[in-house]
């Protein structure tokens, strides 16, 4: 077996202000080595190569490892992870956010039950993906139900650009207020922030052109929120990241929210 499992205790604080311990259970792939940030622009593309290629190494490994996972496992973890944040005072204090549509196939967190809630009358305001070509160009748009979405090509659900009254819908970059928070999904994390995708590029580049709009209107900069199985948060340093990747700022595991960057720590007082 590719994984070595290692428990690990943390101690950190939640919102109601009581002090827990929690063991997470941590998963290391053999043969993985520690990589550092390699910049994209580097004069040496086999510093470059050489981390996509970790990376897709890496990529193979925790999927193999997301698809083993018991059902009834994933099931238990997809509800405690949603629970955790529909209650969290930094999520319920929350106005505007952008939220992935998890996709089965693809072994991601579902959101399925935290979008219903809160796209309840006088809930939220929300935005979702909708992929627009294949050159990582993805558009966040707003709905307002579940059913306002419809399957793509690849059977994945994402809004079509307008309304059922033939209005385009509202494109989170064009918004005038700011979102507070982003749900990401992901293939695999760490507790220093890192993120592995699936190597589209996709959410990277919203991210970074989010965050320099977020800075142009000298508006807060939203806090980026993964949302991962217990299985899929990594040792530190395992996975290989460039300059182009943006860390998230915390996780929810189903053992519960762990703050990586100060803005965690401040945001979601914990």
């Amino acid at each position: 077996m590719f994984w070595q499992s290692v428990m690990m205790t943390q101690k950190y604080t939640i919102a109601a202000a009581k002090s827990v311990v929690v063991s997470a259970q941590l998963w290391r792939p053999y043969g993985l080595l520690r990589m550092t940030t390699i910049n994209c622009n580097s004069n040496n593309r086999d510093d470059v190569d050489a981390v996509f290629k970790q990376k897709k190494t890496l990529r193979t490994q925790v999927k193999k490892c997301l698809k083993a996972m018991d059902p009834s496992l994933r099931s238990q973890q997809d509800n405690a992870i949603q629970d955790i944040i529909l209650g969290a005072p930094w999520f319920k204090s929350s106005l505007r956010l952008c939220a992935y549509i998890s996709c089965s196939a693809l072994r991601e967190v579902d959101t399925f039950k935290l979008l219903s809630q809160i796209l309840q009358p006088g809930g939220k305001k929300v935005y979702v993906p909708r992929v627009e070509d294949k050159n990582s160009h993805m558009r966040m748009l707003n709905i307002s139900r579940i059913d306002d979405l419809i399957a793509n090509s690849m059977d994945i659900l994402e809004p079509p650009p307008v309304d059922a009254d033939g209005n385009a819908r509202e494109d989170v970059m064009q918004a005038n207020d700011p979102i507070d928070i982003l749900l990401l999904p992901g293939l695999a994390f760490d507790r220093s922030g890192r993120r592995l995708g699936r190597g589209g590029g996709y959410y990277d580049t919203f991210l970074k052109n989010y965050q320099d709009l977020a800075a142009s209107r000298n508006w807060k900069q939203p806090l980026l929120v993964a949302l991962s199985y217990s299985q899929q948060i990594l040792d530190e340093g395992v996975i290989p990241i460039t300059s182009t990747d943006v860390p998230v700022d915390a996780l929810v595991s189903p053992e519960g929210v762990v703050p990586i960057s100060s803005a965690a720590f401040n945001r979601m007082d914990l």
